[in-house]
């Protein structure tokens, strides 16, 4: 790595409807590093980064970006593209009926006499392929793909740019942990190739791992830059949120009762694979104020299991679930709803909001029911609702008719989370509560679940991280080719223990 800056960003300040979300940052990469950004949701990386793209054209806010030392005035993204900018988003933008070389290539295919050259469209996507050690063949239609290779489809999309800087926005918050091995091995021969890349993430380890410098924003500034030689999480940690986070994974002193829920003997048929199974004959209990933490590897059919008690049909089902003793017909989440179940979705963009709709009107979705007669909305107890959520929960919104799409990852989540309690479940899943989103609001949701046990309710997590299962759950089972392949409690739990189960052959 030389001193050598290859892109500073200098001034930078950006309004929306009166509201400042940057206020003049300044940071700098060098030529050849990993320079990391870190910040809780809303505290102005997304917005800096899409100037950075041209997202958001000059003029529309003030400060410079220079590359090189020569001023950008951006137009649009295409204007960003020709400098040199290359932006792998959180969401992936692949389309999935389409193969490997016509998405790395779509709206550029080399052409030959007004024809498509397919051989050198696919000879072309092969080397790019080779260059991130993804052995697959460019044929392949992406919908065959994993979320991992997707993602370093993604970063082959973009390498086929020729960028001077690739910005990765959270590229690994979707993946498994080999596939994050791969992907952060990725990045460091990248670095030896001399791409400098712009990482965005929320997961400190990994940013410790493979960064060079790392900048911090908070409430719309940049507060520091640190060398990897003086960076720590509880540094990092106290940068972004402004104050030491103590107990990080809290434990409140509760009573953990009976049992409360069963789910008994669930198979779930594979349609796309006869005779093959999503889920094979699993079954587990959660007593009343117990935090149940569900782990296992990708694949494993942890948010299968969910789903399915909760009524989505995924292939022919057999399985009963078990409600203070009584069974419970559900053939629907409506059913679910009705019968005392909550679900908070994988996927909260496509499954848990409506992102054009107010953050109003999402919190009172599932439990329109409570605050409606004869099918007419008592508005003015949504406003109520909405209001004490808004306080309760501490979600940072202009107002409660801020449309939620405009509420960073963490908060949009809370909102979720609200909707989820508008029902006054008696049994609350969370599948991936705290995917994509920063420290502070982990910390938060944290809380909430142990003082949501503490008032009796059954929690059913599955998360794909393993120090967050062990730090928040009570007991803990594993999930391996659709079975339970162990069972924890807490106190008798490590990483190695876990991952053993995780891994076993059924």
């Amino acid at each position: 790595m030389t001193d050598n800056v290859l892109l500073e960003m200098r001034g930078i300040s950006k309004e929306f409807s009166g509201v400042r979300a940057l206020n003049l940052v300044s940071f700098n990469v060098k030529q050849g590093e990993i320079h990391a950004l870190c910040g809780e949701n809303g505290a102005g990386k997304s917005t800096l980064m899409k100037i950075l793209a041209g997202f958001y054209p000059h003029r529309s806010y003030s400060g410079d970006v220079l590359i090189n030392g020569k001023t950008q005035e951006y137009k649009g993204i295409r204007d960003s593209e020709k400098a040199g900018i290359a932006i792998i988003h959180q969401e992936l933008s692949l389309i999935p009926e389409m193969t490997i070389g016509e998405n790395i290539f779509i709206g550029r295919e080399p052409s030959s006499l007004g024809f498509i050259d397919w051989n050198t469209l696919y000879t072309k996507t092969k080397k790019l392929l080779d260059s991130i050690g993804l052995k697959i063949n460019p044929l392949t239609p992406v919908k065959h793909l994993g979320i991992g290779q997707q993602q370093l489809v993604e970063i082959a999309k973009a390498l086929s740019h020729n960028p001077s800087i690739l910005v990765l926005d959270e590229p690994t918050s979707a993946l498994a942990k080999d596939e994050i091995e791969i992907l952060l091995k990725l990045l460091k021969d990248l670095k030896n190739r001399g791409v400098t890349c712009v990482l965005i993430s929320h997961k400190l380890n990994e940013v410790l791992d493979v960064s060079d410098r790392i900048t911090i924003l908070r409430d719309g500034r940049a507060v520091k830059t640190l060398e990897l030689s003086e960076a720590t999480q509880d540094i990092i940690i106290s940068h972004m949120v402004g104050r030491e986070l103590k107990d990080f994974y809290p434990r409140l002193t509760r009573k953990i009762g009976d049992v409360l829920f069963e789910a008994r003997n669930f198979t779930v048929a594979n349609t796309n694979m006869p005779g093959k199974y999503i889920l094979n004959n699993a079954s587990f209990v959660v007593k009343r104020g117990e935090i149940l933490g569900i782990s296992g590897l990708m694949g494993a059919g942890r948010t299968e299991f969910l789903q399915t008690i909760f009524g989505v049909k995924l292939g022919k089902t057999q399985g009963e679930v078990y409600l203070n003793g009584e069974l419970l017909k559900i053939s629907s989440p409506h059913d679910a709803i009705k019968a005392g179940l909550s679900l908070l979705p994988e996927d909260r963009k496509r499954h848990g909001l409506v992102l054009e709709d107010t953050v109003a009107k999402n919190m009172s979705l599932a439990g329109l029911n409570k605050i409606s007669q004869l099918g007419i909305v008592n508005f003015q107890a949504e406003r109520i609702y909405a209001l004490k959520q808004l306080k309760d929960l501490h979600i940072k919104a202009s107002s409660i008719q801020a449309p939620v799409k405009s509420l960073s990852g963490g908060n949009q989540q809370k909102v979720v989370i609200a909707k989820c309690l508008m029902t006054t479940p008696k049994v609350l899943f969370l599948d991936e509560p705290t995917r994509g989103i920063d420290v502070g609001a982990k910390a938060e949701i944290y809380q909430l679940m142990n003082e949501l046990a503490a008032q009796g309710l059954a929690i059913v997590m599955v998360s794909s991280e393993l120090p967050e299962i062990l730090g928040v759950s009570d007991r803990i089972i594993v999930m391996s080719e659709g079975r339970i392949s162990g069972e924890f409690l807490c106190a008798d739990a490590t990483q190695e223990k876990i991952m053993a189960q995780a891994t076993v052959r059924m």
